[in-house]
């Protein structure tokens, strides 16, 4: 009897099932345990680490989005806007500002941007 998976030496079992079903196992398991309140909440500092680390893979396997200067904008934008919102947001001093502004002109061509 051939089998849809790798799995050659039996059809039984979770490895078993075609991708679809082991989904759907999957997800039930995820909602049952976080009714329950066993199921792990991450730490930002976790997430955080979590998504560096599937960046990195991305990359490594050229399976990574690569943003435009439109849709990095955009994020950067709105990464701004939920960090004031919360009181996050780094204030800059005078000094800073200016360094960054600085910085900000050298790379966009002298402020020529249209």
């Amino acid at each position: 009897m051939a089998n849809q998976n790798q799995n050659e030496g039996s059809n039984r079992g979770f490895a078993s099932m075609d991708e679809d079903k082991q989904r759907e196992i999957a997800s039930k398991g995820g909602r049952a345990s976080h009714e329950s309140g066993n199921a792990h909440e991450f730490s930002s500092e976790e997430a955080a680490e979590a998504g560096s680390k599937g960046g990195k893979v991305a990359h490594e396997r050229g399976t990574a989005h690569e943003f435009t200067s439109e849709e990095a904008a955009e994020a950067g934008s709105k990464g701004g806007k939920a960090a004031h919102e919360k009181g996050t947001a780094h204030e800059f001093n005078s000094e800073e500002a200016a360094e960054a502004g600085g910085k900000g002109g050298q790379s966009s061509g002298g402020g020529n941007r249209r």
